[in-house]
C-alpha cells in the first residue's frame, strides 16, 4: 500500500463518520466509495472494512437487505422525540388509520343502504324519509352550533404547548418517512422488480395509500 493510501485508510473512520452524519441518509458501501474516492483517495476495501468496524462499535447503524448492506448515522445523536413519544405517535396513527378505515366502511354501507332504500321506497315514502332526515340533520346542526359557541377552556400556554408538540411530531413523521423512503430507494437499486411490487411483497403501506399527510408547519 502506498503512503498516500495508508494515510487515507488511517483517516477513514473520521471521514466516513463525518460524511454519514452530514448526509444523514442511508448508503451502501459502494455508494460511499463512489462519493468519496475521488476527494479522499479511499480504496473500496478500506471503505467496506471501516464501515463494518464503525457498525460493530455502534458509531453508525447497519441494516441488511438480502445480500446488500446499508449504513447510516446513529439517530440517537440527533434532536428527536423519545421512544415513548414515538410509540405513542405510532399508536395514534394506527388508531386514526383504523378509524378512517372504519368510517370508509361505514360510508360504503350507508351508500349501499341508501341505494337500496331509494329503489324500494315509493315517492310519498321517499318524501317522508327525506323530511325525517332533514329534521335529524337540523338537530345535529344545532348541537354543533352549541359546541362551537361554548367558551374555550384551554389556556394560551396549553394551546402553545400542544402546537409545539404537534410541530415536533410532524417533524419526526417527516424524518421517519424520509428515512424509510431513502432506505427503500437504496434497496430498490439492486431489486429486480418495481417499487410497487416491492412494497406489496414486504407489506409496506404509505401515507398516500390512506390519504394521510402531516399538516403544514
Amino acid at each position: 500500500m502506498s503512503k498516500g493510501r495508508a494515510e487515507a485508510a488511517a483517516g477513514a473512520p473520521s471521514i466516513l463518520l463525518r460524511y454519514l452524519e452530514e448526509q444523514n441518509r442511508p448508503y451502501s458501501a459502494q455508494d460511499v466509495f463512489g462519493n468519496l474516492q475521488r476527494e479522499h483517495g479511499l480504496s473500496k476495501a478500506a471503505v467496506v472494512k471501516t464501515l463494518e468496524q464503525l457498525a460493530q462499535q455502534g458509531r453508525v447503524r447497519e441494516k441488511t437487505y438480502g445480500k446488500q448492506k446499508v449504513y447510516f448515522a446513529n439517530q440517537d445523536q440527533f434532536d428527536t422525540v423519545s421512544d415513548a413519544d414515538l410509540q405513542s405517535l405510532d399508536a395514534k396513527i394506527l388508531a386514526l388509520t383504523a378509524k378512517v378505515q372504519g368510517l370508509q366502511q361505514s360510508c360504503r354501507h350507508m351508500e349501499a343502504e341508501l341505494k337500496e332504500l331509494t329503489s324500494a321506497l315509493t315517492t310519498p315514502e321517499m318524501q317522508q324519509e327525506i323530511a325525517r332526515l332533514k329534521s335529524e340533520c337540523a338537530g345535529y346542526t344545532e348541537r354543533l352550533r352549541g359546541i362551537t359557541a361554548a367558551p374555550v377552556h384551554v389556556t394560551p400556554a396549553e394551546k402553545e404547548q400542544v402546537h409545539r408538540e404537534q410541530q415536533r411530531y410532524c417533524r419526526e413523521w417527516r424524518t421517519r418517512k424520509r428515512l424509510a423512503m431513502e432506505l427503500s430507494a437504496a434497496i430498490l437499486e439492486g431489486y429486480p422488480k418495481s417499487k410497487k411490487q416491492f412494497f406489496e411483497e414486504v407489506g409496506i403501506e404509505t401515507d398516500e395509500d390512506h390519504g394521510a399527510a402531516p399538516p403544514d408547519p
